[in-house]
């Protein structure tokens, strides 16, 4: 990715990666983006990029958001990484009352900071030319009365689904299955948290057709 693809220019650890991670060379074929939708096609030139094509813009498409209690060891990692591959535009981190993993301020600044890394890689390994916010973690209780819920037993998705709750590994407690209004039954079986959120969203997304 590049600030402005009218001049595109890339830092120091995007030509480490095409140049020594890829093994590009001269005269390759790159794609630029500045994650807000524009792009443009260069190659490799020397240290630097040259472009050769117009810049280009492509239009959004269906905004899908995924709110997600975040999973522990790397799984939340794979979760975000996937999420972004898909094509959402949006993910939110949920923090309720039996989530196994839990941030104080000092980690939600480190973990976010990692999490935007995983969200840049993986919009470049994916040619993808928006790049997804990543925010949280917020109260469930603050989202639970609002936002559909993945939850067995309850309704099919339907088209004008964008967005939906997946729950911690240890399942939610009665006072926050007590304020839910709206559940989205997600098929049979039971997901774990990445899984569940990688396939609520493919879903959503699928209904609007994918991108």
């Amino acid at each position: 990715m590049v600030d402005d693809v009218s001049a595109p220019l890339a830092d120091d650890d995007a030509m480490h990666h095409l140049m020594r991670v890829l093994r590009l060379r001269d005269g390759a074929a790159i794609t630029v983006t500045d994650g807000r939708g524009s792009w443009r096609p260069c190659v490799l030139a020397g240290a630097g990029l040259d472009p050769v094509g117009e810049v280009e813009k492509s239009a959004r498409g269906r905004e899908v958001t995924v709110y997600a209690a975040l999973p522990k060891g790397d799984r939340g990692d794979w979760m975000v990484q996937k999420l972004v591959e898909v094509g959402v535009a949006e993910i939110v981190l949920v923090d309720a009352e039996r989530s196994v993993v839990r941030w104080d301020a000092a980690r939600r600044d480190r973990g976010l900071a990692r999490l935007e890394r995983i969200v840049r890689s993986a919009v470049e390994q994916s040619r993808r030319v928006y790049v997804p916010v990543v925010r949280g973690p917020v109260p469930a209780d603050e989202v639970l009365s609002s936002i559909p819920v993945a939850e067995p037993g309850g309704r099919a998705l339907r088209d004008d689904d964008t967005a939906l709750v997946i729950g911690p590994e240890g399942g939610w407690s009665q006072s926050e299955l007590d304020l839910m209004t709206d559940q989205v039954d997600l098929g049979d079986g039971v997901l774990r948290v990445e899984t569940a959120a990688v396939v609520a969203a493919t879903l959503m997304l699928s209904a609007g057709g994918l991108r």
